[in-house]
């Protein structure tokens, strides 16, 4: 550690790679924590997790006894073992007996992307609630037709408040915060929508999966969706540079709009002829309009080829988009993992190891800060794969049930898991870490020390 916090010193590691590298230390050390305890106060299975975008200071954790928890996860309520345990008990607790609580399962629990002072549950009773978090009272409720299987806010958004939800209807659902009403529906899937995510570039796009197997990429703004992923289509290799890319179209347009020489005179005067914008006419598809029927019915989304394309053989049970945005990653109910080319739309053919996934409800994935990993529920384990090996890098037993969900916090760099055993469990790098800082370099002298 010292030795590299030298060659940062003297210039030989960028700056970008000295943390990452340091991160990635941190991550590679990941275990059961042994000073950091989560108390918890559900009494049924954990089924949603999230630590704050903005001081990543509180867990909120919803469960299938209808109860939603926040704890304080960096100040901890006491102590035990001559304070070296810190023992971190909820905050609050919202139950069944709230006079605006859930009445059945929480399937999922998401801070207000901007501050604390919101909260986003959803429930099998049908009902989304939007809480405020300093009286615990409902602000906002919203009525859905089905139970909801997943709720998500985007990160990025400054233009609109907007709650994805999906449901076991087959249309998604967009609820406004700010009205209070259904701002509108997409619709496209077959079967009821497992999970929804949005994407960390735009705060546009939307990413569903559903029971049908589909994975439907929406821009909100419009209707129809605009890519379906198909797991027939796959792209091998790196997809070449933009400046290569560019540079080829260039070249293609330019040989296309010139006349070949190895056409005839006429020919080669008809093509100069089309190209100068004559009277000849031309094919119908050089004349689709931006906008219109012909148009719509081009559309991705439109045609019955890609629209009945699947990406799993099962349900979609989880999805997680890379924090660059360009690359998804999705579970099936078939335990298949698959990473996805977001620009392209194909799969990338990563092979992951061989797992065992749940296939009953969705599952909450996690990516480190670099997404080099992921992390995903595994039945009774969670399993950190190398994001684009599909190796398996680390293993993490701890709990006595299967695992339902997990959030890697960035701030940190540890790891939280919730699972059918009603406990959440705390993954943290090795103390030998800390120990390490503290003692300091073995010999650190120079030339005038006694």
């Amino acid at each position: 550690m010292w030795r590299e916090i030298g060659d940062r010193e003297a210039g030989k590691i960028r700056p970008n790679a000295f943390a990452n590298r340091f991160k990635r230390n941190r991550i590679e050390s990941l275990q059961l924590s042994n000073h950091k305890d989560i108390v918890s106060a559900h009494r049924g299975s954990i089924n949603s997790l999230q630590v704050d975008l903005t001081e990543g200071r509180y867990l909120l954790s919803g469960a299938s006894d209808a109860s939603v928890a926040a704890y304080d996860v960096q100040r901890p309520t006491e102590y035990e073992g001559n304070g070296i345990i810190g023992k971190h008990k909820c905050l609050f607790v919202v139950d069944r007996t709230h006079e605006s609580g859930h009445q059945y399962a929480v399937s999922s629990a998401v801070w207000y992307p901007i501050d604390t002072g919101l909260f986003v549950t959803g429930s099998y009773d049908y009902h989304i609630n939007v809480w405020d978090t300093n009286t615990t009272q409902v602000v906002t409720n919203f009525k859905m037709p089905g139970k909801v299987y997943k709720t998500a806010m985007s990160s990025l958004a400054t233009s609109h408040m907007l709650i994805a939800a999906g449901t076991e209807d087959v249309q998604v659902r967009l609820c406004d915060i700010a009205s209070g009403a259904l701002a509108h529906t997409l619709s496209g899937h077959r079967d009821g929508v497992m999970t929804v995510e949005w994407s960390s570039s735009s705060e546009w796009v939307l990413v569903t999966g559903g029971c049908d197997g589909a994975i439907r990429f929406w821009d909100i703004r419009r209707a129809g969706c605009f890519l379906v992923l198909d797991q027939s289509q796959s792209q091998l290799g790196r997809r070449p540079p933009i400046l290569d890319r560019s540079a080829t179209n260039k070249v293609s347009s330019s040989k296309s709009s010139s006349p070949s020489p190895n056409l005839p005179v006429k020919a080669r005067a008809a093509q100069r002829k089309l190209s100068n914008g004559s009277s000849m006419k031309q094919s119908p598809i050089a004349k689709i309009p931006a906008k219109g029927p012909l148009r719509q019915r081009l559309h991705p989304g439109m045609l019955s080829a890609q629209d009945r394309a699947t990406a799993h053989y099962g349900a979609v049970t989880g999805l997680k988009v890379t924090e660059d945005g360009m690359h998804l990653l999705s579970a099936g109910s078939d335990s298949r993992l698959r990473l996805w080319d977001v620009e392209s739309g194909r799969n990338t053919l990563v092979n992951f190891e061989t797992v065992r996934l749940q296939t009953s409800k969705p599952m909450q994935l996690a990516t480190s800060q670099n997404s080099a990993l992921v992390f995903v529920p595994c039945m009774t384990t969670v399993k950190a794969f190398d994001m684009w090996s599909g190796r398996t890098d680390l293993t993490f037993r701890g709990h006595y049930e299967c695992v339902n969900c997990c959030y890697f916090s960035f701030q940190d760099q540890e790891l939280y898991t919730g699972g059918n055993d009603r406990q959440i469990l705390v993954w943290s790098p090795s103390r030998l870490v800390y120990d390490e800082m503290d003692e300091g370099p073995h010999q650190d002298q120079d030339n005038w020390s006694d």
